[in-house]
């Protein structure tokens, strides 16, 4: 069985060929970071035009590394939505095309649940798990029961942790994407430095918001200045306040439902002092941590292409004028 897996739903262009089993026989991604550097930040218009430049070209390369030719496609997996809407749409239309002209079937997947369930690509886990995708669009926690069945528990009620990252490094003109020039400042920090809130921590739900803690920096740096010596450590508290809240909104996730398996994907989810603080604190309170590797927590087709081929052997399969959407069904 062959599945094509296409994803388009921020600036990563990528298109992913899935063979029997779990086989990733190729998963090529193409990156917008220089165009958007210069913005601090993803611009939803130059993101959906380059898809369209690029997407034609990405998939005759995927189906190449993966020697195979769209007439031997089982299926079309394809990002549906949450993302950019302009991106989404790319994708999607590209697929349908697809589908429509192989007369392949077609399935529109949510990327936050294939972030949930890129862990197969490397690994099985049981289910029961609770998973948290975290990224510079996405912070939410799922109870995943099987494969294409979830419950979302909580999630941003403003900024998405990566957002909020990336708002830090825009305010402080340090570059994009901000997650990892903050992280490579942190390293060097003292995490302790300066006490910043822990939002949302004692209203007793699983939701998140970073809005407020991005206000007390910029507060904090108005009133003491930031500088060569001090960067370094008031980022790596502001990075140690973010991975505090995420941790503890993710036990308590866990412990509310009786769950000791957590998953973690999604592209904050590389961040090295996140891993560390998940993998140290999660064993003190007796949980399971699991990572997807950092090539996979980033967007990519592989998940996108894992993700339909559950649904496709449950049966289920997309007509084709399923919409795209920007925004998820929370409840």
């Amino acid at each position: 069985m062959l599945i094509l897996g296409i994803d388009t739903s921020c600036d990563d262009t990528s298109v992913a060929l899935l063979g029997d089993g779990k086989e990733i026989l190729s998963n090529v991604v193409s990156s917008q970071v220089d165009l958007h550097a210069v913005f601090g930040g993803v611009v939803p218009e130059i993101a959906s035009r380059k898809h369209l430049e690029l997407i034609d070209i990405i998939a005759k390369e995927a189906l190449r590394e993966g020697k195979a030719d769209y007439r031997d496609l089982d299926a079309i997996s394809v990002t549906a939505g949450p993302g950019l809407i302009g991106s989404v749409l790319i994708g999607l239309c590209f697929a349908k095309g697809l589908a429509c002209s192989l007369q392949k079937p077609l399935i529109g997947v949510n990327h936050i649940e294939a972030h949930a369930m890129s862990i197969f690509l490397e690994r099985d886990v049981d289910f029961p798990f609770i998973a948290l995708v975290v990224s510079g669009g996405h912070t939410i926690i799922l109870r995943v029961d099987e494969p294409c069945r979830y419950s979302v528990l909580g999630t941003t009620k403003d900024d998405a942790a990566g957002e909020a990252f990336d708002k830090i490094a825009k305010y402080l003109a340090i570059g994009y994407p901000g997650g990892r020039i903050i992280e490579e400042y942190s390293r060097k920090g003292k995490k302790d430095y300066v006490m910043f809130p822990r939002p949302m921590m004692d209203d007793n739900t699983c939701d998140f918001s970073f809005s407020g803690l991005k206000t007390a920096f910029i507060n904090y740096v108005k009133n003491h200045g930031i500088n060569g010596e001090n960067m370094a450590d008031i980022l790596a508290s502001f990075q140690e306040a973010i991975i505090d809240v995420l941790f503890l909104k993710t036990l308590r996730a866990a412990k509310g439902n009786g769950i000791k398996r957590l998953v973690a994907g999604g592209g904050v989810a590389s961040n090295g002092r996140l891993r560390e603080v998940f993998l140290e604190r999660g064993a003190e309170e007796g949980l399971t941590v699991m990572f997807s590797s950092p090539e996979f927590c980033t967007d990519n087709g592989a998940m996108v292409a894992l993700l339909g081929r559950y649904y496709l052997e449950k049966g289920i399969i997309s007509p084709l004028d399923v919409k795209g959407f920007s925004r998820m069904n929370l409840r």
